[in-house]
């Protein structure tokens, strides 16, 4: 029944293809990675393959991939996405060997990527559990592994009607959390160990290399400074009203969707709070000046992990609806980090609140009470922004802890 729904599934794709540049992007892209397979494999390498579904996942493997590219060079490593907005940024990415999208679970398909690609370990990211991938891959021998795993009573591998399959084709799965080892043990899979969760180990090494940024140094000067990184319009229609009537503090605004409507809509929101904002590539290009600008826009990709170290305080958007963004890029520098509702699924923010270096709002008023608190008493936001670095730095690790698992034999 399931390779059944997933020919269904194709054949859905196929059809949405027709009316979605995005899904067409990756029905067109399927086909090329059987020829990039026969092209960049060899018959003698020694292929260790990552999978992720999209970005967010991809930095969680990211540090495993780098590690392994440093202390491994024997390995080929072989990179699959499946969302066309991870594989569209990263098709280019220098630490792996081979970048192409994964072609759908269907049994022709599997048998045909595990014939060319034929790897000798296999790591899936957090939640990619592909059916029949994992069961031939088992099959032929391939060593495999999840990492930075969660799994909640929910989820349909422990349901009535779910299957816990998927699951047992793994060597060892690296959970992020007590709570997914024990409810994996409960179900019969004990080949599970707490590591934690990679992606703080990445957001480590993004802050130890950042670059210092001349122009937002100089839009923020000596004020405080309030940076709304991966920002939807929910978040803007929240925060925006409230810094309108705080005057003093300067105001960075990262969107997560860079489109001509959404910049648009920032705009016209500040003008109707009497506020204007200068654009990111207009200070780089040299077009506008600083001069007394309260709102900087950044309308390129790649700064927003660099631009959090001049905040005092940070939101990450996405909490009104597909789920918040990355949250430990915002804490690792040591500041308080704000987020809407849509929060429950992810571990860090969960722990973050526990802990009270992050704060949930759901509305205007909940933002204002908790901003009003911070801004009135210096010592809450300096020890609020202390406890989200700490721990940041208190549980990084997870990615050696696998990586030696994994590559160097030091597992149980």
């Amino acid at each position: 029944m399931y390779s059944i729904g997933m020919y269904l599934y194709a054949l859905a794709a196929v059809f949405v293809s027709l009316f979605s540049r995005k899904v067409r992007k990756l029905v067109e892209g399927i086909p090329e990675t059987f020829r990039v397979l026969r092209v960049e494999i060899k018959p003698d390498d020694r292929v260790a393959w990552f999978h992720a579904a999209s970005l967010g996942e991809f930095e969680q493997g990211r540090p495993l991939m780098e590690r392994l590219h440093r202390e491994h060079p024997e390995y080929k490593i072989l990179l699959t996405f499946f969302s066309p907005s991870g594989y569209e940024v990263r098709k280019n990415y220098s630490g792996a060997d081979v970048v192409c999208y994964l072609p759908f679970d269907t049994p022709g398909n599997v048998l045909s990527f595990l014939r060319l690609a034929h790897p000798e370990i296999g790591i899936f990211i957090k939640y990619e559990f592909w059916t029949n991938y994992l069961t031939k891959a088992h099959k032929r021998g391939v060593k495999l592994y999840s990492v930075s795993s969660i799994f909640r009573p929910n989820q349909h591998f422990f349901q009535w009607w779910g299957s816990m399959k998927p699951l047992r084709q793994f060597d060892h799965l690296f959970v992020q959390n007590e709570q997914s080892k024990q409810l994996l043990g409960e179900h019969g899979v004990t080949c599970a160990t707490v590591v934690g969760d990679t992606r703080l180990d990445r957001v480590i090494a993004i802050k130890n290399a950042a670059a210092p940024l001349p122009i937002v140094e100089k839009f923020v000067g000596r004020a405080p400074c309030f940076i709304a990184g991966s920002s939807w319009g929910p978040d803007e229609e929240i925060y925006i009203p409230y810094f309108a009537q705080h005057t003093d503090w300067k105001l960075i605004i990262a969107p997560h969707v860079i489109s001509a409507v959404h910049l648009k809509s920032i705009e016209k929101l500040l003008a109707s709070h009497g506020m204007k904002a200068v654009y990111y590539t207009d200070l780089e290009q040299g077009t506008k000046q600083v001069a007394d600008e309260r709102v900087l826009i950044v309308n390129c990709f790649g700064k927003l992990s660099s631009i959090y170290r001049y905040g005092k305080i940070a939101l990450v958007g996405g909490g009104f609806g597909v789920g918040i963004h990355n949250v430990p890029e915002a804490a690792v520098y040591g500041i308080p980090v704000l987020f809407g509702p849509n929060n429950r699924k992810f571990q860090e923010a969960q722990t973050l609140l526990h802990c009270g270096g992050a704060f949930e709002y759901g509305d205007a008023a909940t933002f204002s009470s908790i901003m009003d608190r911070f801004l009135s008493n210096a010592d809450f936001l300096q020890e609020a922004g202390k406890k989200a670095g700490a721990y940041i730095n208190a549980n990084a690790g997870a990615a050696d802890k696998c990586f030696e698992y994994i590559f160097n034999n030091k597992g149980d």
